[in-house]
């Protein structure tokens, strides 16, 4: 019977893997059903499938009616019950974000306070490396129940908005500062041109204005060279205009004082 069982057992493992393969290769399709879910429902389903031969074998065992084989069981369990409270709830979470797909491997996201692409995303934890190359390691039941930011999630087909704020001074006419702004957003790389980047005024304060720069791009793993970019060309727009960028707490009486826009080299 133990034999039985154990040949039946590794049967469905078999054919179960092969759906899998099939199933990750494109070369069988089911409505609603995603390639990526294909290996770990794989892992779920022989999680399962060994489970059930190993309850279903152990009134077969020798001696498995005996109560010193049944009160070793129960200890055993109870042990796994207490010990690994935190890897079930870690296993429950990963089984749960695997189908919920919020991200894949390779999106740039934003998961609490960490912001990096996505390594992999296994049952009990999701790997993360930063832009300063760390690596982090995020249980799974953390990740289920913070939130998340999927950068990446629309950014091949709508387009990621990369959006920077300038505070100028009411001197500066509107027209003049939207049109440098958006030069600068078209002077930088990988900056789509369509649809076309646009100025957002957000508040009109005291003592100046703030405008906000919005640029589509496709390319969220490069977020941090992006704004590195878009801020130099905006310095190199105002300062070629002789147009000042004003800190909101900054206030001088120049009395024919020069500004303080650097020189153009």
């Amino acid at each position: 019977m133990l034999v039985v069982l154990a040949a039946m057992v590794y049967a469905l493992i078999w054919v179960a893997k092969q759906l899998s393969l099939a199933l990750e290769s494109g070369g069988l399709t089911f409505d609603g059903f995603h390639q990526e879910w294909a290996a770990p429902t794989y892992d779920l389903v022989k999680f399962l499938l060994i489970l059930f031969g190993l309850v279903v074998a152990f009134p077969y065992l020798p001696g498995g009616e005996s109560p010193a084989l049944k009160g070793a069981s129960i200890f055993v369990g109870v042990l796994v019950s207490l010990g690994s409270s935190s890897a079930m709830g870690n296993i429950v979470a990963g089984v749960i974000l695997t189908y919920m797909r919020p991200f894949r491997v390779g999106d740039r996201v934003k998961i609490a306070d960490t912001t990096g692409d996505v390594l992999e995303r296994s049952l009990l934890v999701t790997r993360l490396r930063t832009i300063r190359n760390v690596e982090v390691i995020l249980p799974n039941s953390s990740v289920l129940g913070g939130h998340i930011l999927n950068y990446s999630a629309h950014a091949q087909v709508k387009g990621l908005i990369l959006h920077s704020t300038v505070t100028l001074g009411y001197d500066a006419p509107w027209r003049t500062v939207y049109e440098l702004m958006i030069r600068a957003a078209l002077r930088t790389p990988s900056i789509l041109p369509e649809p076309r980047p646009f100025v957002l005024q957000t508040s009109l304060s005291d003592s100046h204005i703030s405008y906000e720069l919005n640029a589509y791009t496709n390319e969220a793993n490069r977020m941090a060279d992006l704004y590195s970019e878009l801020h130099k060309n905006i310095q190199e727009e105002f300062n070629a205009s002789e147009v000042e960028i004003m800190s909101p707490l900054y206030l001088a009486v120049r009395d024919g004082n020069p500004t303080t826009t650097p020189p153009i080299i």
